[in-house]
Parts: structure tokens; C-alpha cells; sequence
């Protein structure tokens, strides 16, 4: 099956195996990597289509296996007009706490190829291998050496891609899949990507792909007839990097820190156009909840938090201010209902986000020197411990009994250690 059997051997040209990279980044890309995950969970629906989705109440595609987008199935469609174009496809909830479980798996297997590993998302990473070149035969082995490292440790599939910098590696491991091994030696990429659309690379969206063509700029090819300075005069630093992705060259680095957060949020879809007070309060005490217990498990307090509120065409936002500096949910949540109160006029809503905007470490005792909210520390406390044992939200306020049956999702940022391990072991589904 094409996403449970061992690491297959493309064909690469001899050529590439004799001489070392003066630079070497590998992407690591997990093919279809949620569905296969599914499919290795459940031998019986190998070689079988499998859309997965937002819980069983879901109606869009988050994504889908190879066998499914053969049929014609993609990411965001309809689960209705799915069924049309295949209708032996299996519906699955997706299992948010699972991918992030094996990512975990593969993320830490990684690390025994090089210590410079970049967690992009969920299912992508970047490895510097560059110093590694001493250790092996070729570029060729190691890249080989990843993509088998990769299947031991979580029993699935990846498509690797191979080059002297991250926007190549990245596009290389695009044209293979699945389970593709691609490599780029980085004396040839300003070649490989000559005619290859500039909107094609990472990073560079409609909008600044809008910006190039407007100077003649549609391929990568194209970039040598503008001038860095113009690109750097529009865009600062990464328009200058913009240039030098084009040209096979992109200066980045693999990073292998993870900043510190500049912002710690949480938000939910709602039912289209709901206008029930109570249930969008019960959804503003879900998230003040949710960003509550994150900062707490990351020893991080905010006094700055946005409250948002989407509508149809529009959304409903303002900034609020704590007394002093919090990491409690229901503090969150007064916060939360006051935006309600004094900029909700009765429109649909369709999301809620809350975010706090400044976290911080916590120094010491938390700022705030009253029994009361000594009693809410203290209550805190035991909650947190009983939810990490049995689930998220075990322990709960009482309103939270009738909150949202759609499970979590992965956000994209995820990383599988420090403030952006959003997605535990102990979820329970109920979420």
C-alpha cells in the first residue's frame, strides 16, 4: 500500500553522490500526514479514500488521502459534494492529539540525524545537514537515511527534498509525492527554478505575486530583470530574501529556537449567524478558559487580551485591559463579557477569538495580593492537576457542560515542546 510500505528507492542521478554541499537543507514532508496516520491506525482502510474532518459533525475536509484525491476529493470541499465525486469515501473525525503524538515521535527521531532541526508545522521540518556530509557517503544516503527515519519511528511515509537552502529543499519535496525523494544540488537551483512561477515558492502569496508581475516578474527567471533595492525599498528585509529566493539562494537559517510567544489565543467556529446570548457567552467562557489553562501550564500571565467577534462580513474586536497582570480564565471571561455587553448589537456570529496579547513569564507570586483571587490561584491549581490526568476540561465550570462537541484542532504553529504544545495526550474529544 502506498502509504504503509517501506521507503521506495527513486531514481537519483549518480552525478549527485560526489561531492559535498557547501550547504545542505533537507524538508521533511509528511504525505497526507493526518489521513495516513488514520489509515495506519485502521489496516482496514489502506488503499482506501479517507477525508478527514472536524469531528463527526464536521461538513468540510481538512484533508484527505492520496486514494481520495484521486477521485477528485481536496482539502476544504464539502463532505456532500465529496460524496458525489466518491462515494465509497470514509468519513473520519480528525484526532488532533494523535497527529501531534506521532509528530512528536518523528520530530524527536530527527534529532539522532543533526541537532538543527526546525519544527515548521505539524508535519513539515527542516534539518541542517550540512555538517553531517563527514558521516556519510552522499547527499544521496542522508536524505535516504531521513526518509527511513522517519517510517521506523512512526510507520508512515514522507516525501523529502534536497537542497543548498530552505525555499528549494521545500519546493523540491513538492514534486515527488507521495513518498518522493527529490534532490536540488545547490549549484543547480538557480537553473531548476528558472521557469518555475514565483508564486509557486513559499512565502511568496497572491499579493506579492500580484506586486511582480506588475514588473514583468511571473517566474523565478524573471527576478534577475528587477532590482534587489526596489524589492527591498517596498518589503524591507524580506523582499531582499524574496530576491535571493528566486535565485536558489534563500540566506535563511534553520532555526532551532522557538521565540517567545508574542501572543497566546484561542478560537472557535460558532453555528452560522447565532444570535442566543447564552450560547455565545458559553463559547467566550470555552476560550477564556482555554487561554486561561495555556498560560498557566506555561507559568505566563497577560494583562492584555483582545476580545473578538466575527459577523458575516466583518468583526466585532476590541482591546481590553486587566487590573494587573492574570492567568485566570474567569477573569478572561468578565473581560470578554464586557466586550459583549458594549459592542454586541444583536448581529450573527459565526467565531469567537480571544487572545492575550502581552504574555509574560511569571516572576515569583503571581500580582495579585487578594484572598479572593488567592482562593482563585489556589482552585486553579487543582483543577489543572485533575484535567491533566483525565482531559481537558474533566474539571469545568458548570456552563461549559453545554459548550461546542467539536473536538480541537492542531493550530498552525504548533511545535511539539514549550508554549506551542497546544494539543496534550489527556484531550478528550469532547471539546
Amino acid at each position: 500500500m502506498p502509504n504503509i510500505a517501506p521507503p521506495q528507492r527513486s531514481p537519483i542521478p549518480s552525478y549527485l553522490s560526489s561531492e559535498p554541499w557547501p550547504r545542505a537543507i533537507i524538508l521533511v514532508d509528511m504525505n497526507a500526514f493526518f489521513a495516513s496516520v488514520e489509515q495506519y491506525e485502521h489496516p482496514e482502510w489502506r488503499g482506501r479514500p479517507v477525508a478527514i474532518t472536524n469531528g463527526l459533525q464536521g461538513t468540510c475536509i481538512i484533508t484527505c488521502s492520496y486514494e481520495a484525491r484521486a477521485m477528485g476529493v481536496k482539502t476544504g470541499m464539502r463532505l456532500k459534494e465529496a460524496y458525489e465525486k466518491c462515494p465509497t469515501l470514509i468519513q473520519c473525525p480528525a484526532h488532533p492529539e494523535r497527529y501531534a503524538k506521532v509528530s512528536t515521535s518523528i520530530m524527536d527521531s530527527l534529532l539522532t540525524i543533526t541537532p538543527d532541526v526546525e519544527v515548521f508545522s505539524v508535519d513539515e521540518a527542516f534539518l541542517d545537514v550540512t555538517r553531517c556530509q563527514k558521516l556519510h557517503a552522499s547527499a544521496e544516503d542522508i536524505a535516504r537515511l531521513v526518509k527511513q527515519t522517519v517510517y521506523d519511528a512512526s510507520g508512515i511515509l514522507c516525501s523529502v527534498g534536497m537542497s543548498g537552502d530552505k525555499t528549494t529543499a521545500k519546493h523540491a519535496a513538492k514534486q515527488n509525492k507521495p513518498d518522493g525523494l527529490t534532490l536540488i544540488p545547490p549549484w543547480e537551483a538557480k537553473e531548476y527554478l528558472k521557469n518555475v512561477p514565483v508564486t509557486e515558492l513559499c512565502g511568496i502569496a497572491k499579493g506579492i505575486g500580484g506586486y511582480l508581475a506588475e514588473r514583468g516578474v511571473y517566474v523565478c527567471g524573471d527576478m534577475v530583470k528587477l532590482p534587489i533595492g526596489e524589492l527591498a525599498r517596498r518589503f524591507g528585509n524580506p523582499g531582499k530574501r524574496i530576491w535571493y529566493m528566486c535565485q536558489g539562494e534563500d540566506p535563511a537559517k534553520v532555526e532551532t529556537d522557538i521565540a517567545e510567544p508574542k501572543s497566546i489565543g484561542h478560537g472557535k467556529v460558532i453555528p452560522p449567524n447565532t444570535t442566543d446570548k447564552d450560547i455565545i457567552l458559553t463559547y467566550l467562557l470555552h476560550m477564556s478558559e482555554k487561554v486561561g489553562a495555556r498560560l498557566r501550564r506555561h507559568n505566563l500571565k497577560a494583562q492584555h487580551f483582545s476580545i473578538s467577534l466575527r459577523t458575516s462580513d466583518t468583526w466585532i474586536s476590541d482591546k481590553m485591559k486587566s487590573i494587573l497582570p492574570t492567568q485566570d480564565g474567569q477573569l478572561i471571561y468578565k473581560l470578554s463579557c464586557s466586550v459583549l455587553t458594549q459592542s454586541w448589537n444583536g448581529e450573527g456570529l459565526h467565531q469567537v477569538q480571544i487572545t492575550a496579547t502581552d504574555p509574560q513569564p511569571v516572576n515569583g507570586q503571581l500580582e495579585l495580593f487578594t484572598e479572593e483571587t488567592s482562593i482563585l490561584n489556589k482552585s486553579n491549581t487543582v483543577m489543572d492537576s485533575i484535567n491533566q490526568r483525565y482531559g481537558e476540561f474533566y474539571l469545568a465550570p458548570a456552563r461549559l457542560l453545554n459548550r461546542s462537541t467539536m473536538p480541537n484542532v492542531i493550530a498552525p504553529a504548533w511545535k511539539p515542546s514549550g508554549h506551542r504544545q497546544t494539543i496534550d495526550e489527556t484531550n478528550s474529544e469532547k471539546n
